[in-house]
């Protein structure tokens, strides 16, 4: 979460921040680090034979393989150590007699690049709104994570009469009697440079 733009629409407490704000890094997520890869493979399996009791394992090629497809840019890692820790988990379940095969692989690899396309799709989609509103430049600047949140909030905007409407419906978990709706939508559109009547479409 970007606590800083959550301090901006009124979600997290400046004070709070401040606090918690002495030390800050950034962690680059896992397809920028393909040498965390292998060893983090070894742990995921490592881990799963141990919960589970059993023993499972990759011979050299499979192993060979994995890590040559991981480390390609065909590989995604769309949600970081949870994808691989998934792939992991199904692999070492399929593998009948303790031995993960290049049949299981591939039916894993195929199923996660599926995985992966379908959510391209859903960004290229989302991309689209946003680039009508801000334009190409202004796009290009603003973080996967935000592009993702907001073409989700203006969808919300374009389904509501009003802009207390759209965050009674954002907001809807975090919300009080003294919240003012209107101010909270306003503010997170703000900060892209947008109005709920650029979103909605009424003016």
């Amino acid at each position: 979460m970007d606590l800083e733009k959550a301090v901006r629409t009124g979600a997290f407490r400046k004070d709070l921040l401040a606090r918690i704000q002495l030390w800050s890094f950034e962690l680059l997520g896992l397809k920028e680090r393909p040498e965390d890869i292998e060893p983090n493979l070894d742990y995921e399996l490592e881990r799963w034979n141990r919960e589970e009791g059993k023993r499972v394992r990759m011979s050299r090629e499979v192993r060979a393989e994995f890590l040559r497809f991981a480390m390609s840019p065909e590989a995604k890692w769309t949600t970081n150590f949870r994808d691989l820790r998934g792939i992991v988990e199904r692999m070492a379940t399929l593998a009948e007699g303790g031995i993960i095969t290049p049949a299981v692989l591939k039916t894993e690899m195929d199923r996660i690049k599926q995985r992966w396309a379908r959510e391209g799709e859903a960004v290229e989609g989302s991309d689209a709104i946003l680039r009508s509103l801000m334009g190409e430049d202004r796009l290009a600047k603003l973080d996967l994570i935000d592009r993702i949140q907001l073409s989700g909030v203006i969808q919300v905007c374009r389904e509501c009469r009003s802009a207390a409407e759209a965050a009674r419906k954002l907001f809807a978990a975090s919300r009080d009697e003294k919240t003012n709706d209107s101010d909270r939508i306003t503010k997170y559109l703000k900060q892209f440079g947008l109005h709920f009547s650029d979103c909605s479409g009424r003016s």
